[in-house]
Parts: C-alpha cells; sequence; structure tokens
C-alpha cells in the first residue's frame, strides 16, 4: 500500500475548513499548524485573481526528514506514511531544516517535532483523515497508488496532477490537480515586506522613491509565520569546530613537514586548544536541542543514516585521540622523538573528518539548497586550517616565538605561510561558492541574499574586507608579534562572520 492524498485546486475555496479540523482533531496548540492554506494574488487590479494553496507534509516515499533524524523519530510506516515519535524526539530540528516542504514544527507544549501524519490513528480505524471528511467541496481525496483503481490513481492518471519540488527526488505523494506555479514554487510569489497580511500591496523596487506606484503583479497575499530551525547557536558550533579541529589538524601538518619538534606549540597548546574548543562545541550542540537531557540517545539509540550520529561518533573519536596527543605531549621528554610524528597521520584524517562532517549534515538538509555544493566538504577543511593557523600565531605571538624559544624563526615563517595561504583559499571558495553559476533559483536567491541583500553589509565589511584583506595585509606589512595576533584575531572574526551568513542565508529563501 502506498497512500497519497490529492489536493483539487479547481475545487478548494480557501475556507480552512481542513485547518481548523487538523487542529481540533490532533490538538495542535495555537501558533503552529499542521495544515494550512496560502493565499496568492496575481494580476494587477481589476483583474486580479486569488490562487489557494493547501500545504502540509507531502509524506515522501523517500523522506529527508526521517533520514536526517539522529534517533528515529522520524520514521516511517511500512504503508510509507512519514509517522513521529514525540517520546524519541531530543529536538535538534534537524527535520525541520531537512524538510523541503516547511511541514514541521517544535510543538510549544512538547517541545518535540510534529507535523501531518495524515491522521494515522483514524487510518487505523477504518476513518479518513479529518481533512477529508470537512471539506465542503470535497477538494481534499486519499487513496492507495498501488491500486489503480483507485480514486487517487485514476485521477492523477487522466488529469495531471502535479508535486512540488519533484526535482529534489523525495517522489511526495501530495498531489495538486489544477496548481498554479505561483503557488507550488514558493519564491515566484512576492512577499510583503514587515510581515503576513492579506490585501498587501507592494511597490516594485525599480519605481519605489518615484512617485511610479507599482504593486507587484504576484503577491503573496495570507500565510501563517515560518521560523527558522537553525540560528547562532549552529554557527557558533561550526566556528568552534574548525578551532578545534584545525589546532590539532595544523599541528599535525608541521610535523609532518618537519617544523616545531620539540616544540610546546605542538606538543601542548595545539591539544589545549583542540579539547577546549571541542567541550566548547558539544556544549553549544547540547544546549541547541529543546531536550538537552536527552542528548545521550543520539549514542543510545542512533539512526545511522542521520550525519548527527556520525558526526557524533567522529568528534568523539577525534577528542579520544586529542586527549591521547595531549598526554603524549607530557610525556614527551620520556618517549621517542617520532610518537607524534607517527600520530599525526590519523589526526590528520580525524581532524579533517571532525572539520567536514558537517557539510553532510547539511546537505541532509535537502530543503537548504544553498548548502548541497561539493564544496563546502573541502572548504571546512580549509576553514579549519585557518582557525587553527590563526590561533596557534597568536600563541607564538604571545610568547613572543622569535626569542623564547617557543618556535624557531622557520617554523615562524612556515605557520605565517599556511596561514596566509589558507587565507587566500578560503577567499577562493567563498567566490567560487557565491559566483559561480547557481544549481536552482533557490540557490540563486539565497546567494543573492548574501552579495547585494539583507546580509550585503556583514558580507562585504565582516567577510571581504575585515575577515580577509585586512589579515593579509597586515601579514605582508609584519612577520610577527602584534601585526600576527592581529591579523589572527581578524580573520578569526571575520570567519565567525562567514559561518554565520551561511547558516542563515541559506534558510533564507521561504519553502512554503
Amino acid at each position: 500500500m502506498k497512500l497519497a492524498k490529492i489536493i483539487d485546486n479547481t475545487r478548494c475555496i480557501g475556507c480552512h475548513a481542513c485547518s481548523t479540523a487538523c487542529k481540533s482533531e490532533n490538538e495542535v496548540p495555537i501558533g503552529v499548524d499542521r495544515t494550512r492554506v496560502k493565499y496568492v494574488e496575481t494580476g494587477v487590479f481589476p483583474n486580479v485573481r486569488r490562487h489557494f494553496q493547501v500545504t502540509r507534509c507531502n509524506q515522501c516515499e523517500f523522506p529527508p526528514c526521517v533520514y536526517i533524524c539522529p534517533t528515529a523519530a522520524m520514521y516511517q510506516r511500512p504503508d510509507l506514511l512519514v509517522e513521529f515519535d514525540q517520546e524519541a524526539c531530543i529536538g535538534c530540528r534537524a527535520c525541520m531544516a531537512a524538510c523541503p516542504y516547511d511541514a514541521i514544527y517544535i510543538d510549544p507544549e512538547t517541545h518535540s517535532a510534529a507535523k501531518c501524519h495524515f491522521c494515522a490513528h483514524r487510518l487505523e480505524l477504518d476513518l479518513q483523515p479529518a481533512c477529508v471528511v470537512v471539506c465542503p467541496e470535497e477538494a481534499i481525496i486519499i487513496g492507495d497508488l498501488d491500486d489503480p483503481e483507485s480514486v487517487v490513481s485514476r485521477r492523477i492518471a487522466r488529469e495531471g496532477a502535479q508535486v512540488r519540488k519533484p526535482e529534489l527526488g523525495t517522489n511526495p505523494k501530495l498531489f495538486y490537480i489544477g496548481g498554479s506555479h505561483v503557488t507550488l514554487r514558493p519564491e515566484a510569489a512576492e512577499r510583503p515586506d514587515g510581515g503576513i497580511f492579506m490585501w498587501a500591496s507592494q511597490r516594485d523596487d525599480e519605481t519605489v522613491g518615484r512617485g511610479a506606484g507599482n504593486i507587484a503583479s504576484t503577491l503573496l497575499a495570507y500565510d501563517t509565520a515560518r521560523v527558522i530551525p537553525w540560528g547562532v547557536d549552529v554557527a557558533l558550533y561550526m566556528w568552534t569546530k574548525s578551532l578545534s579541529a584545525g589546532a590539532l589538524l595544523v599541528a599535525a601538518l608541521a610535523l609532518l613537514a618537519g617544523q616545531f619538534t620539540g616544540s610546546t606549540i605542538v606538543r601542548l597548546a595545539a591539544p589545549i586548544l583542540a579539547i577546549l574548543f571541542l567541550i566548547v562545541t558539544l556544549i553549544l550542540l547540547v544546549i541547541d536541542l529543546e531536550h538537552p537531557k536527552k542528548f545521550y540517545t543520539i549514542l543510545t539509540r542512533p539512526q545511522w543514516r542521520s550525519w548527527l550520529v556520525r558526526g557524533a561518533v567522529i568528534l568523539t573519536a577525534f577528542g579520544v585521540l586529542a586527549a591521547i596527543w595531549g598526554v603524549a605531549g607530557v610525556a614527551a621528554p620520556w618517549l621517542p622523538d617520532s610518537v607524534l610524528w607517527w600520530m599525526s597521520w590519523p589526526m590528520i584524517v580525524a581532524a579533517s573528518l571532525a572539520a567536514c562532517y558537517t557539510a553532510f549534515l547539511l546537505a541532509q538538509a535537502t530543503g537548504r539548497e544553498l548548502w548541497s555544493t561539493p564544496l563546502a566538504a573541502p572548504h571546512l577543511i580549509v576553514q579549519a586550517v585557518l582557525a587553527g593557523s590563526a590561533a596557534l600565531a597568536m600563541v607564538v605571538a604571545a610568547f613572543d616565538g622569535s626569542g623564547s624559544g617557543v618556535a624557531s624563526a622557520g617554523d615562524i615563517g612556515w605557520l605565517g605561510n599556511t596561514f596566509f595561504l589558507s587565507l587566500l583559499v578560503h577567499a577562493v571558495f567563498i567566490a567560487a561558492e557565491l559566483f559561480m553559476p547557481h544549481r536552482s533559483s533557490h540557490v540563486a536567491r539565497a546567494t543573492q541574499t548574501v552579495l547585494r541583500g539583507k546580509y550585503a553589509s556583514e558580507f562585504w565589511v565582516g567577510v571581504v574586507v575585515a575577515g580577509v584583506i585586512v589579515p593579509l595585509a597586515l601579514l605582508l606589512v609584519g612577520s610577527s608579534g602584534i601585526a600576527w595576533a592581529l591579523a589572527a584575531a581578524i580573520a578569526l572574526v571575520g570567519l565567525y562572520v562567514w559561518e554565520y551568513l551561511w547558516v542563515f542565508a541559506g534558510q533564507s529563501v521561504p519553502l512554503s
């Protein structure tokens, strides 16, 4: 059995009966919804038309929310309906980030994820979902796609129903008959500035301030507010993780290059920085959960397709290896000089994985197309090298490496070159991600928010000028001391601004 639902837009009158019935049947709290009706108006008065779209879980055959959920709180039943277990949910909001249809919310009472589940409890009693029962126009129909004689199968075959975002490969089982591209593609309609309201007018950007008074010809007139699932905590976690992984990644690379041999920089400073920022990273991951006390369930009941679970294992392994490196660093006077050299090989692998696994996690967030770039993983490794070399440069500068015996002139030169080159490569990756041909209109819109939209000032001032140009100039002017420390501090701030923009710009484009 493969249950599916049809929304007949030729019949829908936008009465919201389905929304209220869903709230009543499933006891959905005020402020969130499992099904909602969106209004989009097209044309210019007097030739205006209002389009309705009922929006809810698309019951994907290949559901991103199930694949990314670390504890199997989102799961797929044998009939392919996607159900949720609020007791298993830890509130990581990964399912919200993954859903391309903006159909999942955090219940304000249980603080767990929830969504439309096809009224599964009614189906088990041979009853139809509440929204189907109350629709006065019979615009909502359910049936079995595996049964060619079902009403759903026959109408889809006869009338050519559409689905939302078929290019993402989720195989949604919510079909629209007579749907309009202005509702099926959320980016097709202008969104009024300042809120969500009916009978909104908005001037064309090119005519604002010139008195022309043109009204947008396709305008979102009514919708419910949607939330951004991942915020500042995620940006901070990516930044602290880069510092943690980068400190030992750079230390391992230095030893393999014959630099800092026997120095306290690689023996003690690097593992201390790595462990310190790893602890901060783990704290950020835990406090960002809606159910922080259940964080351990990622390891006790893991869903192994999720990169949240794989990432937890990677960070644990990296932390253990960092601790061993630190112990070996303390015991270095009594150990052969080659011990840390040999440890450098597994450390490069562990630190690189710790740095870049987030790219695969973000790629599982199917709805956020900006993040699904093959450049993300190598760029995160470069960011780790940048963060690690900057942090170690600050340590060297603090101890005045040229005269304290902490590092030789050759060591300092190698570290400076690594810092300089990682800054350049970081800038190249940023340019490639933002200026190369975009894979979709979604990605194009997200990048425009960075280049000339909402986040433009933060990008050009915080990332380009402060994060790249100023540190490069300081490194060219001075070879150590205050110039190095200042360049490193500014570069780290610029790196955090980039992480912030990447997280928020990826969620800036509406999904519904």
